[in-house]
C-alpha cells in the first residue's frame, strides 16, 4: 500500500515578495511567490498557501507543519510603532535605559541623534527593593506600591509592561512576586515580561533594553500570531506552527508570542542555516552567503559549516547592527543572533543622485507597491530591477513563472531620462554603472563579516541566493577576489526552503561570575549540568523527549581586567579538570583569531554559562529529489551587455542544460523564482545536489 505524501511548509515574508514553499514526505518542492501585503502580512502567507494548494491539488490538512520566518519584529522596532510600554524597575534605576553605555555609532557627527527610549521616562517606575550580586536580599520588595503602580499603568492607557530589576539574574523572587501582583490587578490583554525570563544575565543596561523591546513588541506580535493561525484555520490548515529565531532555531508560536525579541532577525537567519547544510552537502564547509531580494541584501559568514553567531545588537533608529566595535545606534538586544550584515541594497532600491551629485543606488526602495518601473503600476524612479532589464539580463516580459509582468520599455525610458542623460552616458553604460553602485554596496557587506572580522574572503566560497543575488553573485565575487560562485536549487525561494532545515532550538544562559583556576573544574562541570537539567526540563514541557534532544555548551570567559566576554564552545564530558582546560585553550584560541592576539599566561573569568538544546530532525531525504535531470529545452537568445561593456548574444538556458557537464560563459540561467548571469571567462556546471558551482578565471 502507497503512503500518503504530507506536507511540510516554510513561508517566508521579505520586503517585495512573499515566498511559500512546501516539501512533500518524498522531498519534492513546491514553491510560490506571492507580492507581500503590508497592510497585513499574514494575508499574503495565507493567500499564497492557498493558491499552491489549490494548484498542485493538495488538501489543507495532509500540512503537518508549517514554519514562518516573519519581518514583524524588526520593522515593529524600526518604524516606531510597538506597544505603548511601561518599565518596572528599582528605585533609582529607572534612567539606566537612556543613559546606556554613553556610546555613539559616528564619534564627530554632531547631528547625531540618539533614539528615543522605548519607555518614556514618566511611564519608567521605580520601587524600593535591593537583591545583591549574590542573590541574598538585602531590602524586601514593597509589595504595596505594585498595587499604586498598576492603577497608574491603567489611567495612561499602557499596553505592555517589562519588568527588570537589580541583580535578578542572581535571584529572580521579586520580579516573579510583581508579576504575579500584576498578573491579578491588570486586564490579560496587558503584556507583562520579566528580565529573569528573556535575559538572565549581567549588565543592567543591556538587561533592561532587552526586556524593554521584549514587551515592545509583545502585544504587536501576539495579534499578528493570532491573526496568521486564525487565518490559516479559515482554509483548513491546523498544523502546529513554528517560527524562525534570529540564531536560526525554531520556536513554538507561544514561546514567539512571550518571547518576541528573539524573533527580530527572523527571516534572514532561515537562508543562511539552509546555505550551511546545502554547502556542506556541496563539500564547502566555508562559505560567505549573500541573499539579495528586492529591498534589502545580508551577508553571513559560515565556518566549518557552522554560521557565525553573536549577542552583540542593536536594533531600532533606522538601523540593524552586529558588531562589537559600532554601538550605540540602536536599541540594545542582548540574544543570540546569526551574526547577518544586513544593508539597503536589493532590486526595488531607487537610484538617484546625492546632493554632491554622485550615483546613488538605495536605501530607499520601491518595495512590491508601487515596485520598480518595469512592473508598470505607477513608479517613475528606476530602480536595480530597471538596470538589469537594461543590461538583457533579465526576460523582459515577465518574472515568478509569468505572473508579474514586465514592461522592459518603461524601464529603459526611466533608466535614460533619470540617470543616462543628465550623466552623459549611454542607457546601457548608465546601466553598468548602477550594476557597479551595487556590487561596492554589497561588497561592505561581503566584508563586514569577513575581512573585519579577521577573516580573508578569498579562501571561502561566495552562497548566492535570493531573488537578485543570482544576478549579481559573480560581480562581487570578482570584486573580492573568490574564485567559486555556489547558486543553490530554487534560489529565490532560498530562505522560505531554510527554514524546513532549521531544528526546535533553544538557549539557556546562566550567569555565575568567578575567575577560573585548577581548583574549580569540579564547579565549573557542575554548573554546565546544573544548567543543562533546566534545559532540559523546559523541552519536556513542550513535549519533546530527552532522548531526541542534542546539547551543546558555551563559556563566556574574558581576560580579567576586560569588559566584554567572548563566547566559546565547550566539549561536555565528566572531568571538569580536563573541561576546563579545554575551554581555556579554545578561549584563548578564539581571542588570537578574532583580536589578533592572546595571552595565556593571563588569568581569565567565567561570565556565564550557556546550554544550548535542539531537537534532531532526520534529515536523509530531504534531497532526495534535488539532483538535476539533463534538459532537451529548446535555448532562446538575449542581447546582453556585460562589465566590459561588450554586448553579446547569449543563450538562455534552464539549469538541466548544465547538469552533467560543465558550460563556458556567458549565458543566462532563467528559473521560476530567480535569473542567474554567468559572464564571460567564467565555466559553471550543476553538481549532484543540484547548485551550480561557478568557477571563475584566475586572477579576476
Amino acid at each position: 500500500m502507497t503512503q500518503e505524501l504530507t506536507y511540510r511548509v516554510g513561508a517566508d515574508i521579505g520586503g517585495t515578495f512573499t515566498d511559500i514553499v512546501m516539501m512533500s514526505s518524498s522531498g519534492q518542492i513546491l514553491k510560490r511567490k506571492q507580492s507581500s501585503t503590508p497592510d497585513d502580512y499574514s494575508r499574503g502567507i495565507v493567500e499564497g498557501l492557498d493558491d499552491l494548494l489549490r494548484a498542485e491539488g493538495v488538501s489543507a490538512d495532509k500540512i503537518v507543519e508549517l514554519v514562518h520566518a516573519t519581518t514583524v519584529a524588526t520593522n515593529t522596532v524600526l518604524e516606531g510603532k510597538g506597544a505603548r510600554t511601561a518599565l518596572i524597575t528599582t528605585q533609582g534605576f529607572r534612567d539606566v535605559l537612556e543613559i546606556g553605555r554613553v556610546r555613539v555609532p559616528r564619534l564627530y557627527d554632531l547631528n547625531y541623534e540618539k533614539p528615543k527610549p522605548l519607555a518614556r521616562r514618566r511611564h519608567r517606575y521605580e520601587i524600593t527593593e535591593r537583591v545583591l550580586a549574590d542573590g541574598s536580599i538585602l531590602t524586601p520588595l514593597d509589595v504595596e506600591a505594585i498595587r499604586a503602580i498598576a492603577a497608574d499603568i491603567l489611567s495612561e492607557g499602557i499596553e505592555a509592561v517589562a519588568i527588570c530589576l537589580l541583580n535578578s539574574y542572581a535571584n529572580p523572587v521579586h520580579e516573579e512576586m510583581i508579576r504575579e501582583a500584576l498578573e491579578q490587578l491588570l486586564p490579560r490583554e496587558i503584556f507583562v515580561t520579566c528580565s529573569c525570563d528573556v535575559l538572565p544575565e549581567i549588565r543592567e543596561y543591556e538587561r533592561m533594553s532587552t526586556t524593554v523591546v521584549n514587551a515592545y513588541l509583545g502585544p504587536i506580535v501576539r495579534n499578528y500570531l493570532d491573526a496568521l493561525s486564525g487565518r490559516l484555520r479559515g482554509i483548513g490548515v491546523t498544523c502546529p506552527i513554528r517560527i524562525m529565531n534570529s540564531a536560526g532555531g525554531l520556536m513554538s508560536i507561544d514561546a514567539a508570542s512571550k518571547k518576541p525579541a528573539y524573533i527580530i532577525e527572523s527571516g534572514p537567519a532561515a537562508g543562511v542555516i539552509a546555505g550551511a547544510y546545502m554547502a556542506k552537502l556541496a563539500g564547502y564547509p566555508d562559505v560567505i552567503t549573500v541573499d539579495m531580494g528586492g529591498t534589502t541584501a545580508k551577508a553571513a559568514l559560515i565556518e566549518a559549516s557552522e554560521p557565525a553567531r553573536t549577542t552583540e545588537y542593536e536594533v531600532g533608529a533606522g538601523i540593524n547592527v552586529s558588531s562589537k566595535l559600532v554601538k550605540g545606534g540602536g536599541h540594545s538586544v542582548k540574544l543570540p543572533f546569526i551574526d547577518v550584515s544586513e544593508i539597503g541594497a536589493g532590486g526595488g532600491s531607487l537610484v538617484g543622485f546625492d546632493s554632491g551629485g554622485l550615483l546613488t543606488v538605495g536605501p530607499e526602495s520601491a518595495g512590491s507597491v508601487p515596485g520598480p518601473v518595469c512592473y508598470d503600476r505607477g513608479n517613475d524612479t528606476p530602480t536595480l530591477t530597471d538596470a538589469f532589464i537594461t543590461l538583457g539580463y533579465l526576460n523582459p516580459e515577465a518574472i515568478a513563472g509569468g505572473a508579474v509582468k514586465l514592461n522592459a520599455s518603461r524601464a529603459k525610458e526611466a533608466l535614460n531620462e533619470r540617470v543616462a542623460l543628465p550623466m552623459g552616458l549611454s542607457t546601457e553604460s548608465a546601466g553598468l554603472g548602477v550594476q557597479a553602485i551595487a556590487t561596492a554596496t554589497m561588497s561592505r557587506a561581503v566584508k563586514a563579516v569577513s575581512t573585519y572580522c579577521g577573516r580573508d574572503p578569498r579562501d571561502f566560497a561566495l552562497f548566492a541566493f535570493g531573488g537578485n543575488g543570482p544576478m549579481i553573485a559573480n560581480e562581487i565575487a570578482r570584486t573580492m577576489g573568490i574564485k567559486t560562485v555556489i547558486i543553490p536549487p530554487s534560489p529565490g525561494v532560498f530562505s522560505a526552503m531554510g527554514l524546513l532545515f532549521s531544528a526546535i532550538e533553544h538557549e539557556f544562559t546562566s550567569t555565575d561570575f568567578r575567575l577560573l583556576g585548577p581548583q574549580i573544574g569540579d564547579s565549573f562541570l557542575g554548573g554546565f549540568e546544573k544548567l543543562q537539567a533546566r534545559a532540559v526540563d523546559a523541552m519536556k514541557a513542550e513535549g519533546y523527549f530527552e532522548k531526541t534532544l542534542e546539547k551543546e555548551w558555551f563559556a563566556d570567559l574574558r581576560y580579567q581586567g576586560q569588559a566584554f566576554e567572548l563566547t566559546t564552545p565547550v566539549t561536555s564530558g565528566s572531568d571538569g579538570q580536563a573541561l576546563l582546560a579545554a575551554a581555556l585553550n579554545s578561549f584563548h584560541a578564539e581571542h588570537k583569531r578574532t583580536y589578533g592576539h592572546a595571552n595565556p599566561e593571563n588569568p581569565v573569568e567565567l561570565v556565564s554559562y550557556r546550554v544550548k538544546v535542539r531537537v534532531t530532525r532526520d534529515q536523509s531525504d530531504d534531497v532526495e529529489h534535488w539532483s538535476v535531470a539533463p534538459s532537451d529545452e529548446e535555448i532562446s537568445y538575449r542581447r546582453a551587455v556585460f562589465s566590459d561593456e561588450t554586448a553579446q548574444n547569449v543563450p538562455v538556458i534552464s539549469r538541466g542544460h548544465l547538469s552533467g557537464q560543465a558550460k563556458q560563459g556567458p549565458f543566462i540561467v532563467e528559473e521560476y523564482d530567480s535569473t542567474f548571469v554567468v559572464p564571460p571567462g567564467a565555466t559553471a556546471q550543476v553538481d549532484n545536489f543540484g547548485n551550480i558551482v561557478v568557477t571563475l578565471e584566475s586572477g579576476k
